[in-house]
């Protein structure tokens, strides 16, 4: 499996080639972006890395990207998102997400908010969905603590939430954007931007030609007993969720 990773076209050759591949280490030993990529492009002044290439590898529209590992970062191929979709879906279903304390399931709010507008910035989300405190409306000291208190009660976090849908193939990230120099050139980390992959790569994304989600769940098991022999079972199933 070891084939280097040294820009984005290497990178993204790499996760077509294997249709899975997690950004950093994980549970399976030598399988994630991290491992298969020299120190020397991680995080160096005036080089370009991993962190740099996502973009563009996103954008070429091959594979999507999103939390899929563990709640981690990771690349899954187009020919094998229709099933990973068709199974994750059946593992996280909307209508079995936890309610806040007002009985409001946040998480379809969210995912139906991303769903309306075709994509959406974590800033953004924040604001349609009521999440911060709008700090027009919040003017003195006090009234700030009592909007955290208020809100607080609400439950969990978007970032949380956003980590679950996209465990559940519901929600994948874009692109990302970034702010701009003086020069106009970007920096910083780089803000995701979220999308349906129904939205991003087409309504018969989720189709699986007819399979079940245990038959989705078989295949993807059987493709990493083939790019990932070194892993046990338990690692496959954690890897899969």
């Amino acid at each position: 499996m070891r084939q280097p990773i040294y820009d984005s076209e290497s990178m993204e050759r790499q996760v077509l080639r294997l249709g899975f591949l997690p950004f950093f280490k994980n549970p399976i030993p030598g399988f994630s972006i991290e491992e298969l990529t020299s120190p020397d492009y991680w995080f160096e002044e005036g080089v370009e890395g991993p962190w740099e290439w996502k973009g563009p590898v996103i954008r070429n529209w091959n594979c999507a990207y999103g939390k899929f590992f563990g709640g981690k970062a990771g690349y899954v191929s187009m020919e094998w998102l229709p099933d990973f979709a068709n199974y994750r879906r059946s593992r996280y279903p909307l209508d079995a997400a936890p309610l806040d304390k007002e009985g409001k399931n946040r998480e379809r709010l969210v995912y139906e908010t991303v769903k309306a507008h075709e994509s959406l910035l974590s800033k953004e989300l924040k604001r349609l969905c009521d999440f911060k405190p709008r700090e027009e409306e919040v003017v003195s000291p006090i009234e700030r603590l009592m909007e955290r208190k208020r809100r607080k009660g609400k439950g969990e976090s978007i970032e949380t939430i956003l980590t679950r849908l996209q465990m559940a193939s519901r929600l994948v990230v874009a692109d990302f954007e970034y702010l701009l120099d003086k020069h106009g050139h970007p920096y910083g980390w780089g803000v995701a931007r979220y999308a349906t992959p129904e939205a991003l790569y087409g309504d018969g994304m989720a189709s699986s030609a007819g399979r079940s989600p245990e038959e989705s769940k078989v295949r993807i098991v059987e493709h990493f007993r083939r790019i990932v022999p070194q892993a046990t079972e338990a690692q496959i199933l954690r890897m899969i969720g």
